[in-house]
């Protein structure tokens, strides 16, 4: 019982597709109604997706949630209950068409002035022509332009109903006055196409918006509807969701593979590039994993399904980006606060506009027209898109080179790193070290040597300890059972073999039994100089310890380090490793690869403090780790990014995860951030730009409102168009891949493999 009331109080997330909003106004209505339902923690809403993520109890309801959206002035469905969308009856253009046809009538004596032509049509004729454009396909902006005000707010529709609304109702009102007297000027011309232009500037940016969201369609049309499953000696075509954990699934040549699982059967290549952008394909045999949406090329394999549904890589990798898309980025805090106060201030600036040309001029008409024209070029659709679509594309483009941004926050923070901190082993290596030397004192042999360190290794999943137990087994050694062993965090293990108490561990725990490396000291100096990783067997004594022997590792490292590290120094990056190696294993490493700074023999608790201290330096520092002994740097940096082909608890703790054991993928990371940040940088500035010139000119009666309602659609469609030049980024990693060159068989290609 207690349980359960614990659970009551832990927030849970809830996501819902909302309908309705025109800018970013309408986005800060949204996430106020959500806030001021009890039990609502926090809520984000975000324009270019048309989604809100809540944050709530879950004594918090959907229904609940949903009516206070449409309480706002907007509609709102829970996403799990929405249907895809039926394919329209009439295509999506036809209200611009239509619209386009009605008000080129309107607009063609202003065309024909251009080349002497004087020639109008009759006042009852415009009236004919506007008033359905006006109040039929402009009914739009009245709906969404009303429930603002039953809220107390105004957003981008508010701001186009008024404006067209009083273009038309003076020419209506002019048209009256003058009935059976001449010809007045009438500005119906200038309602229609605002909202004419307005129109195709929605139908435009929605277009584009759904060019952004290609990545999630691209990675929703990879799941497979059907899997082959081998049932009582036969194979059977079911429906994925019928596949169960366990099950025998046979894949075919040419066939995408439908469920993460172990090849048990067959031989073949892979291609998984559109989940871990991974451009070659990848040989899979007998005890391979692979991962669902990747596809089969030349055999056919038998594959014992690991995991289905929700729990495979290609969904999780589906919910990461989704959530990356949905998330709001720092900088968009800021805009929403502008935007907050941005329609009331310029409904202000309307009516003073208004008020100046009527008292200092005495043409009311001109007045009107010139504050209708502040009025339409002032909304700000531009301002609640420009942020969205740019972490929406780079999240997408990021995904398909094998990079998954898990928020936006993290991308946002990585375009500012000057330093990156390096885990050494998984990371820059291969991470499979091999023993390569044992050394001796007198009275031991080497092969005794061997045999008590593979006793005490037995239980160990270390890298180190494998390759200690291969070696054993590769040279016939008998290995002693070992008793009580114990891992000493960061330095090594302990345990009884034979009636002896033995430790096996690094340089820092030789010290702290206080030995030195006595006879062996010259041999562990030379080997650390090669780069070699040094453990001491000792064991110990009631009146103290003694040295029994060494062992020396070496680590293969990847072929892609030196160009990953060279790419950083491009982009002005200090980089840094930091490892519990010996320093001479360390520095030889370093020195191959260029890096500017390393700490060797750091514990996994100094990992963190270590970040903490580039931090207080000045630096804004990345993390890159693959294990579970990283988790905390991971966390203490400002970016923290993960391999997947390390731990889960490392990818839960970072900001990014890099799909492929390819440390060129760091930079990329970071180059993707800092060309999405600079997309969001430009797409606010064009967006304020187009007000902060606009808006003074429309005031001095410099633009007519036609002019002003392209300017505004101009500026959506614009920031958008600009987003999407981000589809064209393609990584260093990516553009460095050598065909024919192989593919790189120390990595898991899933995350299932990290496991």
């Amino acid at each position: 019982m207690i349980t359960a009331v614990k659970n009551l109080k832990v927030p849970a997330s809830l996501q819902l597709q909302v309908s309705g909003m025109s800018c970013a106004s309408c986005v800060m209505r949204v996430e106020k109604a959500l806030l001021k339902v009890p039990g609502v923690v926090s809520a984000s809403v975000n324009l270019a997706t048309e989604k809100a993520t809540v944050q709530a109890l879950p004594t918090v309801s959907p229904q609940v949630l949903m009516a206070a959206v449409e309480k706002a002035g907007y509609s709102a469905r829970a996403e799990a209950d929405a249907a895809p969308a039926a394919a329209p009856r009439v295509p999506g253009w036809w209200p611009v068409a239509l619209s386009v046809a009605l008000t080129l009538p309107l607009v063609l004596p202003m065309l024909l002035q251009l080349i002497g032509v004087d020639w109008m049509l009759p006042g009852a004729w415009q009236l004919a022509l506007a008033t359905p454009v006006q109040f039929g396909l402009g009914w739009r902006f009245y709906r969404a332009g009303w429930g603002a005000l039953r809220a107390g707010t105004g957003n981008m529709d508010l701001l186009v109903a008024l404006g067209t609304s009083a273009a038309y109702g003076l020419s209506a009102y002019l048209l009256w006055q003058h009935a059976g007297h001449g010809m007045p000027h009438l500005y119906f011309e200038a309602s229609a196409a605002v909202i004419t232009l307005v129109l195709l500037g929605k139908w435009l940016e929605t277009r584009a918006k759904r060019q952004t969201a290609d990545a999630i369609r691209a990675l929703n049309a990879l799941r497979p509807a059907f899997a082959r499953v081998l049932r009582d000696g036969a194979e059977l075509e079911v429906s994925v969701e019928q596949v169960r954990v366990g099950d025998l699934v046979r894949v075919r040549p040419g066939e995408r593979v439908p469920v993460d699982g172990e090849v048990l059967d067959g031989r073949s290549h892979v291609d998984e590039s559109l989940i871990t952008g991974e451009s070659l394909p990848v040989v899979k045999g007998t005890g391979s994993r692979v991962t669902g949406g990747s596809v089969n090329a030349e055999g056919v394999l038998t594959v014992k399904t690991l995991a289905i549904g929700t729990e495979t890589t290609l969904a999780r990798i589906i919910r990461l980006v989704e959530s990356a898309q949905a998330a709001k980025a720092p900088i968009q805090r800021v805009v929403d606060r502008v935007s907050a106060v941005f329609v009331p201030v310029v409904l202000v600036l309307a009516l003073l506009t208004f008020l100046a040309w009527g008292v200092t001029t005495g043409q009311w008409e001109t007045a009107l027209i010139n504050a209708v024209a502040v009025l339409v070029i002032a909304c700000p659709c531009a301002l609640g898109l420009a942020t969205p679509t740019a972490i929406m594309v780079g999240t997408g483009v990021a995904a398909r080179h094998g990079i998954l941004i898990k928020d936006a926050q993290a991308l946002e923070v990585a375009h500012s790193l000057t330093a990156v901190a390096f885990d050494k082993t998984g990371t820059l290596t291969a991470g499979k070290p091999s023993l390569v030397a044992v050394q001796s004192v007198d009275g031991h042999s080497a092969a005794e040597v061997l045999a008590l360190a593979a006793a005490l290794q037995g239980s160990s999943e270390h890298p180190l300890a494998r390759a200690v137990l291969d070696k054993a087994r590769e040279n016939g050694v008998q290995v002693p059972q070992a008793m009580q062993a114990q891992a000493l965090p960061g330095r090594g293990i302990d345990a009884v073999v034979g009636g002896q108490a033995l430790v096996l561990g690094s340089s820092r725990l030789l010290r702290e039994l206080g030995l030195d490396g006595g006879a062996l000291a010259v041999q562990a100096t030379q080997l650390a100089q090669q780069g070699r990783t040094i453990s001491w067997l000792a064991r110990r004594e009631p009146q103290g310890a003694s040295l029994l022997g060494l062992l020396a590792f070496g680590d293969t490292i990847k072929p892609e380090a030196k160009r990953a590290v060279q790419h950083l120094r491009d982009l002005n990056i200090r980089t840094v490793m930091l490892t519990g190696d010996n320093p001479g294993s360390a520095a030889a490493v370093a020195r191959e690869l260029g890096i500017d700074e390393v700490k060797a023999e750091v514990l996994p608790g100094d990992k963190a403090a270590a970040v903490q201290s580039l931090r207080a330096a000045g630096h804004r520092v990345a993390m890159v780790g693959d294990g579970i002994n990283d988790a905390p740097a991971l966390a203490a940096a400002d970016v923290g990014i993960a391999m997947s082909t390390g731990t889960d608890v490392a990818m839960e703790t970072a900001g990014i995860t890099l799909m492929r054991g390819d440390p060129r993928l760091v930079a990329d990371a970071i180059d993707v951030s800092r060309r999405t940040y600079a997309k969001i940088k430009q797409g606010l500035f064009w967006a304020f730009a187009y007000n902060v010139l606009g808006i003074p000119l429309a005031a001095l009666g410099l633009l007519s409102p036609m002019v002003a309602g392209a300017a505004m659609a101009l500026s959506s469609v614009s920031v958008v168009t600009n987003a999407l030049l981000l589809r064209r980024w393609r990584g260093a990693a990516a553009a460095h891949t050598e065909p024919g060159a192989p593919a790189d068989a120390a990595r898991p290609a899933t995350l299932q493999e990290a496991r």
